[in-house]
């Protein structure tokens, strides 16, 4: 029996220290655009996310050079004090292919507005008339032509591009968010992994012990065979508990190396505490932030702002431009240098782009009303991720507040009771089994709730790799 006892305290220890309740709050950095509103469009109290343009160039690399890269990525280093999560989203938003995607977008639309308000090239030529007259060479000279481009059409060509720049920037803040959620999610889901196999693994400990323990006791004839059968299917679950929790672990390593943009992450301690609890979500307030930082609805506002511009485009359309040109020759038959002038418009008598501007408005009415659907979209998303959260933090407010103490408590009777000999053995088992599934439970309930918190707090961003421009 007071060998036993020995392999009761031991277990005990080695549970005990495995999932310790939540004793502080901590609240992390905020993942919001940056604000800079534009008065130029309606924004409705909507926080417009701003992209500038990098002051130097990016060197250009041999393309051998990115082969290799592309080929032999390069690991990250091992950080002994732990990797934490700023150095993650760093590595993410450096190396994560569709960041440099929507940026490319920026300076592309940014090279078509440049492109779109230039003026027409003039127009140059040989003109020659009446030649084999008399048999001279008749008039020879040439001629240089203008368009001239009314109503503003330039003007307005640049600002419905200006507006398409507004849309790629709000999709380039929702990108870089969408990559912060994604490496963040990585991030706890791999916290929560490494507390699940640091359990397992004691866990595998103590039902070694308890095996042990078991076959010694049997020798003894204190225990029957069942006993020792039941410690070792224990054994058996726990190591494929630990299996398991490696898996997950291992899985999420690999995740987040592919959203830090296939960089080879090797597994290392995380800096962090998944129990140290993220501060607490209200609705009114996570459905206000919302709304007002979304960078959905701001892009949503700024579609809505280039196609009311395309609409005073189009109203202009059917004005003329005026074509001109001007003539110089020489007539061989007088010796005389003559000059011409042409002036040209098209009358808009069928053709004044009717057709045109009810398209445009009818763009404006999709528009309009693709901002409240985004609304409706961003509200319907949240009461399903605020669901999971609040269910999430009800379930380990409860297991950290009440069933994980309490299952503590109910293993160190249960272990007391058998060491006095009033408790079976099958009984310290089935106490031993009760607590590690609450720690593991606990565990899950801590994964759900830092995801469910993660996706809120990024205003609902995430799986960036799933997108395509």
């Amino acid at each position: 029996m007071k060998l036993f006892d020995k392999y009761s305290l031991l277990l005990l220890a080695s549970l005990a220290g495995c999932a310790a309740a939540p004793d502080a709050l901590v609240r992390l950095p905020k993942v919001a655009a940056p604000s800079e509103a534009d008065e130029s469009i309606p924004t409705n109290s909507i926080t417009l996310a701003s992209y500038e343009e990098p002051v130097q160039a990016e060197p250009v690399q041999a393309a051998e050079q990115v082969a290799e890269e592309v080929c032999c990525p390069q690991p990250v280093q091992v950080y002994e004090a732990g990797l934490t999560i700023g150095m993650l989203e760093q590595l993410a938003l450096a190396n994560n292919p569709v960041v440099g995607q929507a940026a490319a977008r920026v300076r592309a639309l940014r090279g078509k507005c440049w492109q779109v308000g230039l003026k027409p090239n003039p127009t140059v030529g040989y003109l020659a008339a009446e030649i084999g007259d008399n048999g001279k060479a008749g008039q020879q000279g040439g001629f240089a032509g203008q368009e001239f481009i009314t109503a503003g059409k330039l003007k307005k060509n640049r600002a419905v591009v200006c507006a398409e720049i507004e849309t790629a920037e709000q999709v380039l803040a929702a990108t870089r968010m969408r990559v912060r959620t994604d490496i963040r999610l990585g991030y706890y889901r791999a916290l929560v992994a490494q507390q699940r196999v640091e359990l397992a693994t004691s866990l595998v400990e103590a039902t070694g012990e308890a095996v042990k323990a078991s076959e010694e006791l049997l020798a003894a004839q204190e225990i029957p065979k069942a006993a020792l059968l039941q410690t070792e299917v224990e054994q058996q679950n726990a190591e494929i508990a630990l299996q398991t929790s490696k898996n997950q672990l291992d899985a999420a390593w690999k995740q987040m190396s592919a959203i830090a943009g296939e960089i080879e992450l090797p597994q290392q301690p995380l800096a962090g505490d998944p129990t140290e609890l993220p501060s607490d979500l209200s609705w009114d307030e996570t459905l206000a932030q919302l709304t007002t930082m979304s960078p959905e609805i701001a892009a949503a506002i700024t579609e809505l702002s280039r196609t009311r511009r395309a609409l005073n485009r189009a109203r202009v359309e059917a004005v003329p431009d005026i074509n001109t040109q001007f003539s110089v020759q020489y007539d061989n038959s007088t010796d005389n240098t003559i000059a011409g002038v042409q002036l040209g418009v098209p009358l808009p008598l069928w053709n004044r782009n009717q057709g045109g501007i009810r398209q445009a408005r009818a763009e404006v009415s999709v528009a309009s009303q693709n901002i409240d659907r985004v609304a409706l979209n961003l509200k319907r998303r949240l009461a399903v991720t605020y669901q999971e959260y609040a269910n999430a933090k009800a379930q380990v407010e409860t297991y950290s507040g009440q069933i994980l103490p309490r299952a503590a408590e109910t293993f160190d009777l249960v272990r007391r009771g058998y060491a006095a000999g009033e408790v079976g053995y099958l009984e310290l088992l089935t106490a031993q089994r009760t607590y590690a599934v609450t720690n593991l439970r606990y565990l899950d309930a801590l994964d759900s709730l830092w995801g469910s918190w993660t996706r809120i707090d990024g205003l609902l961003l995430d799986g960036s790799l799933n997108r395509s421009f």
